[in-house]
Order: structure tokens, then sequence, then C-alpha cells
């Protein structure tokens, strides 16, 4: 069944849900973004306010652990934002980092918060707003649909005690393979037997990075 939401911009209309995703994949948001060591940074303020012209209803939420806006990691921090768009929510993690794109022992206060900001930009990537940038392409595919790989939506039937858990095995092999050890975050990952759409779930909360690494210590 088809998922509709109303179209701000066209008051009483009813629009697919997949054609206001193709409005943001389809969108150029070169002249918001910044460059910092390598690596590109969307206004968060922009990037919020065209979430709100495409989906009046949108919403953010910050993770909260133990009465905490992040969850300690060793030491280090990682935030974790929902955004939710078209009826939809999607999740992104993020470690706290230094100008290196370190992550920062022990991080203050300003720190974490700069990393919740990035991750609400990141998570509204995954409804297709930048996504082009964290796929490294300069310009969105006007015209063609971009598909979002691993599998959209591929958490939505995991009961929320798994998805807990699976966050849980993705954190603790992102920082395996930080640690320059991908090998054995496949083995890790091997024998946790997770069925196919816990599999599927948990791909989707590795950065390419991390699946890159993964797929090659497999080959091993």
């Amino acid at each position: 069944m088809s998922t509709y939401t109303n179209d701000p911009s066209q008051p009483g209309t009813l629009v697919e849900r997949k054609d206001l995703i193709e409005r943001l994949l389809t969108k150029n948001v070169n002249d918001h973004v910044e460059k910092k060591n390598g690596l590109s940074y969307l206004s968060w303020a922009w990037a919020w306010a065209e979430a709100l012209k495409a989906d009046a209803d949108a919403t953010y939420k910050v993770e909260m652990f133990d009465g905490k806006c992040f969850m300690d990691i060793n030491g280090t921090a990682m935030v974790f934002v929902t955004v939710t768009m078209f009826k939809k929510p999607m999740t992104c993690q993020l470690p706290v980092m230094d100008y290196r794109n370190k992550a920062i022992p022990n991080p203050d206060a300003f720190a974490v918060n700069t990393a919740i900001m990035r991750c609400m930009t990141k998570a509204l990537a995954l409804h297709g707003l930048s996504l082009y940038i964290y796929a490294g392409e300069d310009l969105p595919q006007e015209g063609k649909t971009v598909v979002i790989t691993p599998t959209q939506g591929a958490q939505d039937n995991i009961p929320i005690e798994e998805l807990r858990y699976l966050e849980e095995l993705a954190i603790e092999l992102i920082a395996t393979c930080e640690q320059g050890d991908p090998k054995a975050a496949w083995v890790k990952l091997e024998g946790e037997n997770l069925d196919s759409e816990q599999k599927v779930a948990l791909w989707t909360l590795l950065p390419s990075k991390v699946r890159s690494a993964l797929k090659k210590a497999k080959e091993l």
C-alpha cells in the first residue's frame, strides 16, 4: 500500500511518499555545503528548513542513553538522532569528533551538541536530502531515481529490543574496524548468527567505509 502525505506547497492535495523523496533526492544543496578537512558539511539550519518545507510535520529526536544524549564507548561518545519525515522515522549515528575527524575522549557539551546537529543533517540524507554528497557525487542525479542501499526501511519490522541490540553491535563493529582490525569485526559478525532481516537492518546502521572493510575482510 502506498504511503501518502500532505504537500505543504499545495494545500489540500495528497502526494505519494516516493514522489516527495524524489524531490529531495534531486535537490542541489551545493551552495549550502562547507568543506572541512576533506569532508563536506551541510548547514544544519538550512537543511532543517528544507525538511520543514517538504514536510511541515517533520520532527527530529535525540536518542537518550541512561539520561545522557550520547552513548559512551570506551571514553568516547556516539550520538544517535532519529528524523521522521513523511511519517517514516530514520535513525543515524555519528561519533563526537574533533577537527581531525577523530573521536574525542571525554567530549565537552559543545562537541556533543555539534555532533548532534551534524547527525540530524546526516539522518535527513536518509530521507533523500543531500544523499548524493554521502555517496561521493558532486551533483544530484536529476530526473533519475537514486537507489538507497542498503534496503530502505529494513529496520521497520525489527522489534525495538532487537534493534537496540543491533545498534550496540553496529557500534562495536565500527569501533573494531576503526581500530584497524576488520577481520575481527567480521568474525564477530559471523558469530552472531543473525537472520537475513537482522543482517540487512544491521547493514543500514554501518557507515559505507565499515561495510566495505567487512566485505574485504570476508574475502581474506
